[in-house]
Order: structure tokens, then sequence, then C-alpha cells
């Protein structure tokens, strides 16, 4: 286990084998900055991000960052949006190190990335998906169990019996994903053959994050149970309860069309909730975890809790 977290760092120039997931409406400049600085991957989370605001966060994540850092800032990019070529351009121009590719082929970047020197890791659900990520040449994969907040798999694997089906299909190195906000999960997923983490709803509760602070509070107050996986009929998402998710599960009650749902989901409805703290009509995509999480720290301080297991 040892040597397999030592060679995921030294590929990767981490301190910490912990990828900050790159979320919609939370994961920008200032909290992709600090985790770099504090040894992980910090990502900005591109992904509801026009490019003017990419260009943006890009400009202050490296002002923020650190020189000797910069290499750890990451971009991630799904790449079923409109304009993610310009937004890949962006992070090339930027000269950003690490691409996540999600929602997508792997193929349809990775070789053009490598070429540019660039590091790829895609995400995936399945260990059939996962094969074809290695077949493209991706450097690692996150396999994201469907404990995890936001966009997820439809075949509703959890992260304890994905992780171990992906390593022992792949050569590359793996990343959980998927419940994982402390150290005592942190451990479970490296005995499962894991050679590093991404963390995402924990860092929703951190101070850098942009997600509003009712959103924050709502987690806080989450119990357990109170998120599910909706939306199958179009892009299944685990969501926080509220009305919105109420509305979207008597939906499916009553077996409405795939046009249905997509007329109730409309736009912006992450925003509305992630980023303006709307908690009654807003989408609030949270993972499985949010029923642990009662306290808003600082990046560092959530990382030196989780970096613990590796001290």
């Amino acid at each position: 286990m040892k040597k397999r977290i030592k060679d995921f760092c030294d590929f990767f120039e981490l301190n910490f084998p912990i990828i900050q997931a790159g979320m919609i409406w939370v994961s920008g400049s200032k909290l992709a900055s600090a985790c770099a600085n504090e040894g992980i991957m910090g990502t900005i989370g591109a992904g509801s991000m026009k490019p003017d605001t990419l260009e943006h966060h890009l400009k202050q994540a490296l002002e923020l960052t650190k020189k000797e850092n910069r290499n750890k800032l990451a971009i991630n990019l799904p790449l079923l949006y409109h304009g993610i070529e310009e937004q890949i351009e962006l992070a090339i121009k930027y000269e950003i190190r690490n691409f996540i590719t999600s929602a997508g082929s792997p193929k349809k970047f990775t070789s053009f990335l490598k070429d540019k020197g660039k590091k790829v890791i895609h995400v995936t659900s399945s260990s059939e998906l996962a094969k074809k990520c290695e077949v493209a040449k991706v450097d690692a994969v996150i396999a994201e169990g469907f404990e995890a907040g936001g966009h997820n798999g439809r075949n509703e694997t959890t992260t304890i019996v994905l992780i171990p089906q992906v390593v022992d299909t792949l050569s590359i190195p793996v990343i959980a994903a998927g419940g994982i906000a402390d150290s005592r999960q942190i451990h479970a997923a490296h005995a499962l053959g894991a050679s590093g983490v991404q963390v995402g709803s924990r860092f929703i509760m951190a101070k850098e994050s942009s997600a509003h602070h009712n959103f924050q509070q709502a987690i806080m107050k989450a119990k357990e149970g109170e998120t599910k996986l909706l939306l199958k009929e179009v892009v299944p998402v685990r969501l926080l309860n509220n009305e919105f998710s109420r509305q979207i599960q008597e939906l499916q009650s009553q077996g409405a069309s795939q046009d249905a749902f997509i007329k109730l989901l409309g736009k912006g409805r992450a925003k509305k909730g992630i980023f303006d703290g709307d908690l009654r009509e807003g989408e609030l995509e949270v993972g499985q975890v949010s029923s642990t999480l009662n306290t808003i720290q600082s990046a560092k301080e959530i990382i030196q809790d989780l970096a613990s297991f590796y001290k």
C-alpha cells in the first residue's frame, strides 16, 4: 500500500494522495488554491463557468497559489457541456497541468492533452467504463461510487464494491470517490486498493468554498437518508431533500415523461440552490456523507484532518 501511495504522490507531485473534487458552484479559485497550497490537488470546477468566468478563476488561482504548488492545480471538465474546447484552451493557456474529465468519452481529448504534456484523469462509475479509460491512455481513473453527490452512475454501485473491481481490472492508478470525508474512510479506500482518494462534499463546508451559507447550514442539519439519487430519466444526480427534490420524486411516482423532468429542471437550478442559497427550489447537490458534516472549517483544517491517516 505504501509504495502505491508514494508512486501516486510522486507522479502527480502531491504531498498527500488527495484530490479536492471540482464541484460546480463550489470549487472556485479560492478553494482550489487553498488546497494546492496544503499539498493536495486543488481543482477548479469548470462545469458551470463561461469562458470569462473561467479565465478569472484561472488567473486568480495562479495568483493565490505559491509557485512551487501550481503543478498541484487541476481543472474538472464535464465533456457534455457546450464550449468545452474553449475551456480546454484557456486551461492550457494558463498552464494548468492536471485535467480531470467526466461525462463523456475519455478518447475525446486525452491524446490531445497528453501530447501537450498534460496529465489526464477520467471519472467513471463502472469497471467496464474504467477499462475504456485505460485503453484511451489516461493517467488514472476516479472510480466514483453512487454515494457521491452531484452527477452519478445509473448502476448504483457502492464505493466499497466498485473500487476493488476497478483495481482488479486496471494497471493504472485508481482514485476512490464517493462517501469519503474522514481519515477512516480514506483508510478503507486504500485497503480496497485505491492509490488516492477524491473528497467532494466535505469541501463544500470549507470557508473558501463558493457554496452559499444557507446550503452549508442545510448540510449541517441533514440527517441520515436525506439524500437520494434522482433524475435518472435525464442525468442521475444525488440531491439533498427539499421541495424541488420532492417534486422530482412525485413525477417519478407518476411515471412522467422525460420531457416533464426536463421542464421541471429548467435552467440554473444548481446555481439557485448551491450558489444563491435557495433551499426550497434549488438543486442541492451533495453526497450521502452530508449527515456526518457538522462544522465549517478552513481548507487547511480539513486537509490536516484528512491527511492524519498518512502521518
